[in-house]
C-alpha cells in the first residue's frame, strides 16, 4: 500500500487498489459558510443557524449542516480521486459519525477500494474509492463510499481544454521585448 501526495488529477491507470490518497486542502467552516448553505439549500432548521436554539440542543452549539460537511469533504476530493473524471456514478455509505461545528477543520483522505475498465467506455474505467473526513483532532467525523468513471491516460488530449494562443507559444523573447 502506498500513500500518495495530493496532485491534480489521476486517469485510471494511476489509481492503485489499496492506496491511500490524502487530501491536500484541510478547510476550517465559518459561521458564514454555515448560514449560507443552510439558508441556500432551504433547510429551516434552526440548530445550523440560531445560535440560541442551538445552545438548547444536546450539542450545545450551533451545528455544521451535514450536506455541507459532505459537499465540503466530496470538494476535498477532487484533486485526487476525480479531477479527471468523466462522470461520478454513485456515491453510498454515508456515514455522519462524529459531530462537526462553526469553527471545525475537516481534512479528508480516501482509498482505491476497486477498479475495472468500463465496458461501454473504452476511454475510461470505473474506480471506487472510500473516503473518510477527519475534523483536527483526528476524530471521523464523516465517510462515504464513491464510484467514479475516470477517464483512461489515452484520451488525455480529448478532454485538454487550454486554447491555443492565435500568436504562438509563450516565450520569454516575447515578454523581454
Amino acid at each position: 500500500m502506498a500513500v500518495h501526495e495530493s496532485r491534480l488529477g489521476r486517469f485510471y491507470e494511476e489509481f492503485t487498489v489499496g492506496d491511500v490518497y490524502r487530501h491536500p486542502l484541510g478547510r476550517t467552516i465559518s459561521e458564514t459558510d454555515n448560514t449560507w448553505f443552510t439558508l441556500l439549500t432551504m433547510n429551516t432548521h434552526p440548530a445550523h443557524f440560531d445560535a440560541h436554539y442551538a445552545g438548547k440542543t444536546p450539542f450545545g452549539k450551533i451545528l455544521v449542516n451535514s450536506g455541507l460537511t459532505i459537499a465540503m469533504l466530496l470538494g476535498q476530493s477532487v484533486s485526487d480521486i476525480s479531477q479527471r473524471a468523466v462522470a461520478n456514478l454513485a456515491m453510498t455509505n454515508i456515514q455522519l459519525t462524529h459531530p462537526v461545528f462553526v469553527g471545525d477543520t475537516l481534512y479528508g483522505e480516501s482509498i482505491c477500494t476497486a477498479k475495472r475498465e468500463s465496458k461501454s467506455k473504452p476511454y475510461a474505467g470505473l474506480v471506487e474509492v472510500h473516503t473518510r473526513g477527519l475534523n483536527a483532532g483526528g476524530d471521523v467525523c464523516l465517510s462515504f463510499d464513491r464510484t467514479v468513471l475516470v477517464f483512461k491516460q489515452a484520451a488525455a488530449g480529448d478532454i485538454d481544454s487550454f486554447p491555443a494562443a492565435k500568436p504562438g507559444p509563450l516565450t520569454l523573447g516575447e515578454v523581454r521585448a
